[in-house]
C-alpha cells in the first residue's frame, strides 16, 4: 500500500535515515527473549541487528544514517516537563541503548547519539542537509512528527512495519493538512506518545479543517463567526482557542522538530560499503550472535 504517488529515482544516490529509538523500541517488543553469554537480556539489540542487515542488503540502500535518544530527556523537557519521559520504560530495553548504537557502527552505519536533542532532531537535520545532494531522502520512521519534513517526493517517510511510502500527497492524505502544519495539528489536538495532551475540544478532525484553511495556529481567527470553513463546534473550539492560545503554540513548539544538531558528516560518508569484518564478528562473539556472523553480504574493499 502507497499512500501518495511515489517517484523512483536512481538507487545510487537515495539516502535512508533510520529512527533507531523506533527500531530498538520494535525489536524489543517484536523478537522471543533472548539472553546474552554474560546474562543480560539482548534480544532488542539482536533484533536490530537483523532488521538492519536486512535493510542494507536492499537494492537502493546505499547510504545509511542511524539516530538514538542517547538521554531521553531532551531540551523539550525544560520547555515543559511532562514531555515524554523514561517512566514506564522498561528498565531492560534501557540498557540496550548503549549497545544498540554499538551494534550499527559495527555494522558500518553512521550512528549519532542525542543528547538534549531527539532523534527525530537529528533525523530532520539529516533530511535537511543532504536533500540537495540526494536524488531521494528516505526516513524510515512513522512517527506522525516526521511528516513535517516532507517536501514533494523527497525528503519522504516510509514505514518499515507497514510497508507504506508517504509523499506531500500522502500526507494530506493521511492527517489533511500540509506538511509544513503537522507541528500545528499536533499542538492543538496533542500527541499522547510524545507527552503532549493539546487543547481541550480540539481533535484530529477539527485540526485538519481548520488548519487546512488558515495553515497555523496564529492565524486562526478567535472568533469562530469569521472562520472561511464550516467546523462542528466552532464556537467551542474557537473558545478554547482563545483560552489556550498561548499553550497551543508552546506544543506546537514541543511538536517542531530542529534543523540545527550538529552533523558533520557528508553524504560520502553515509555511504555503506560492507561490514568491517573484524569489529562485527567481535561484537557478535561478545553477544552470542553467531547466528548473525554470516549474514552480511558486501564487505569493505
Amino acid at each position: 500500500m502507497v499512500a501518495g504517488s511515489i517517484r523512483r529515482y536512481d538507487p545510487a544516490m537515495r539516502v535512508h535515515l533510520l529512527d533507531g529509538t523506533y527500531e530498538l523500541f520494535r525489536a524489543h517488543f517484536g523478537s522471543p527473549p533472548r539472553t546474552a553469554p554474560t546474562g543480560e537480556q539482548i534480544s532488542a539489540v539482536h533484533g536490530l541487528m537483523a532488521t538492519t542487515l536486512k535493510l542494507v542488503q536492499e537494492e537502493g540502500v546505499t547510504h545509511l544514517g542511524a539516530a538514538f535518544d542517547s538521554e531521553v530527556l531532551s531540551f523539550r523537557n525544560d520547555l515543559f516537563p511532562a514531555y515524554k519521559t523514561d517512566e514506564g520504560m522498561p528498565p531492560e530495553l534501557l540498557a540496550q541503548f548503549p549497545w544498540a548504537e554499538e551494534a550499527l557502527e559495527a555494522l558500518g552505519v553512521v550512528v549519532w547519539r542525542m543528547i538534549d536533542f531527539e532523534a527525530d532532531d537529528a533525523l530532520a537535520t539529516a533530511a535537511w542537509k543532504y536533500s540537495d545532494d540526494a536524488e531521494q531522502v528516505v526516513i524510515l520512521s512513522p512517527d506522525k512528527d516526521m511528516a513535517q519534513c516532507v517536501v514533494g517526493e523527497s525528503p519522504i517517510c516510509f514505514d518499515r512495519r507497514q510497508q507504506i511510502f508517504m509523499n506531500e500527497q500522502g500526507v494530506w492524505d493521511k492527517f489533511g493538512v500540509a506538511p509544513e502544519s503537522i507541528p500545528d495539528y499536533l499542538g492543538l489536538m496533542g500527541d499522547s506518545s510524545d507527552g503532549i495532551p493539546g487543547i481541550p475540544a480540539w481533535g484530529a478532525k477539527s485540526s485538519s479543517a481548520v488548519l487546512a484553511e488558515y495553515g497555523h495556529i496564529e492565524y486562526i481567527p478567535l472568533d469562530a463567526a469569521e472562520w472561511k470553513v464550516p467546523v462542528r463546534g466552532a464556537e467551542r473550539l474557537a473558545a478554547s482557542l482563545r483560552e489556550h492560545r498561548d499553550e497551543a503554540l508552546l506544543y506546537r513548539r514541543l511538536a517542531t522538530v530542529r534543523r540545527d544538531v550538529p552533523i558533520t558528516e557528508s553524504i560520502a560518508d553515509l555511504q555503506w560499503h560492507g561490514v568491517p569484518r573484524a569489529r562485527f564478528f567481535d561484537f557478535c562473539d561478545r553477544w552470542g550472535f553467531t547466528n548473525l556472523r554470516s549474514r552480511p553480504q558486501r564487505w569493505a574493499g
